[in-house]
C-alpha cells in the first residue's frame, strides 16, 4: 500500500509540474495581453470540465475495473487515455488553423461557421446531459433501495454504468483488449475522433478565432496544451479515485453508489449550464433580444475569463458539496446487504 501511494504521489506531482509548465509557457507569451490570458484560462478550464464527460468516466471506469479484476492496481489509466485523446485535438487544432488562414478573407464563412459550431456544441451538451440524467435516476434508485435495506447487486450497477456515454457504448468491445494501462492511449485517440462534446468544439473554435487574428501556429498551440494538461490531471485523478472507490467497494459498496451519483450529476449539471449559456447567447445575438438572461449569457460567452472561472468554480463546488453531504448524512455507516 505504501508503494502504491508513493507511485500515485509521484504521478500527481508530475502532472502538477506539467500544468505549471504549460502556464509558464502561456505567461511568457501573453504576459502583456490580459484578453489572451483569459482565453488561456478558458482553455484550461475546458480541459478540466471535459475530463468529467460521460464517455471519459465510462471508459476509465470500465478499464480500471477490468484491470483490477485481473489482479492489477492501475494508477495511470486516466493519464494514458488523456494522452491519446488530447493528441487528436492538437492535430485537429493545427488543421483548423491552417484552414482558417486560407479562408480568412471569406467573412460569410466565419459567420456561418460560428453559428453552426455553437449550435452543434450546445445540442451535444444537452444530449449528454439527458443521457446522464437517465442514468442518474437509475443509480439514485439503486442507492435509495440499498439505504432502505434492499440488496446491493454489483453486476446490475456495472451493467448500468457501462452504458454511460455514447462512444463508450460504441467502443465497449475494445475494452476487453486492454491489458495494460498504456493500451488506453490508442483508445483515447479513437474517442477523440467523435468530437461529441462542446469542449472540443470550443477549443478548436478558439484556435480558429485566434488564427484569424494573425497569431502563429506555435503561439496558438499553447491553448490545446493547456486543455490537454488540465484534462490529463482530472482524468488521472478520476482513475486514481476509481481505483480507491473499487477497493472501498469490497467493504463499503455505498461509496461506489454515491461516487457514481456525484460524478454523473456533475457531468449533467455542467453540461446543462454551459449548453444553456451557449444557446441563450446564440438566440439573443441572432434575434437581437435584450434583458438579463440574454445579456448575461452574451457577457459570459464573450468574456473568456469569467466563463473559465465559472466552469472551474462550478466543478469544485459540486465536489465539495457532495463530500459535505456524504459526511453530514453519515452514509458511510449504512450497512449494505450484497446479492449472493
Amino acid at each position: 500500500m505504501t508503494r502504491l501511494r508513493s507511485r500515485v504521489a509521484i504521478l500527481i506531482a508530475a502532472l502538477i509540474v506539467a500544468n505549471m509548465a504549460a502556464w509558464g509557457w502561456a505567461f511568457s507569451l501573453f504576459h502583456a495581453q490580459p484578453l489572451m490570458l483569459g482565453t488561456a484560462l478558458l482553455a484550461w478550464g475546458l480541459g478540466l470540465r471535459h475530463a468529467v464527460d460521460a464517455d471519459h468516466i465510462a471508459a476509465i471506469d470500465n478499464v480500471t475495473r477490468k484491470l483490477m479484476q485481473d489482479g492489477q492496481r492501475p494508477i495511470s489509466v486516466g493519464l494514458w487515455f488523456a494522452i491519446g485523446h488530447s493528441s487528436i485535438i492538437a492535430i485537429a487544432s493545427v488543421l483548423i488553423v491552417l484552414t482558417t488562414n486560407a479562408l480568412s478573407d471569406f467573412v460569410w464563412f466565419k459567420q456561418v461557421g460560428g453559428v453552426v459550431a455553437t449550435a452543434v456544441s450546445a445540442l451535444f451538451l444537452f444530449a449528454i446531459a439527458g443521457m446522464n440524467l437517465v442514468i442518474l435516476r437509475s443509480v439514485w434508485c439503486s442507492f435509495a433501495h440499498v439505504r432502505a435495506g434492499g440488496v446491493y447487486n454489483e453486476e446490475d450497477l456495472d451493467l448500468l454504468l457501462s452504458g454511460r456515454g455514447l462512444l463508450a457504448r460504441m467502443f465497449r468491445p475494445m475494452f476487453r483488449l486492454v491489458n495494460r494501462s498504456w493500451h488506453m492511449a490508442p483508445l483515447g485517440f479513437l474517442f477523440g475522433f467523435g468530437f461529441d462534446t462542446a469542449t472540443e468544439v470550443a477549443i478548436l473554435g478558439m484556435s480558429a478565432h485566434q488564427a484569424a487574428n494573425g497569431l502563429s501556429i506555435g503561439t496558438i498551440l499553447v491553448l490545446p496544451a493547456l486543455f490537454a494538461v488540465g484534462m490529463a490531471l482530472i482524468d488521472t485523478l478520476d482513475g486514481v479515485v476509481m481505483l480507491g472507490a473499487y477497493d472501498w467497494a469490497f467493504v463499503k459498496p455505498i461509496r461506489k453508489l454515491y461516487y457514481n451519483i456525484t460524478i454523473t450529476l456533475i457531468s449533467a449539471i455542467v453540461a446543462i449550464v454551459i449548453g444553456g449559456i451557449e444557446t441563450l447567447a446564440l438566440i439573443g445575438d441572432k434575434l437581437g433580444l435584450a434583458g438579463w438572461p440574454w445579456d448575461m449569457a452574451g457577457a459570459l460567452g464573450e468574456n473568456f475569463n469569467s466563463l473559465g472561472f465559472a466552469i472551474i468554480g462550478l466543478f469544485l463546488f459540486c465536489w465539495v458539496a457532495s463530500f459535505l453531504i456524504y459526511r453530514w448524512r453519515r452514509f458511510d455507516e449504512i450497512e449494505v446487504r450484497r446479492a449472493t
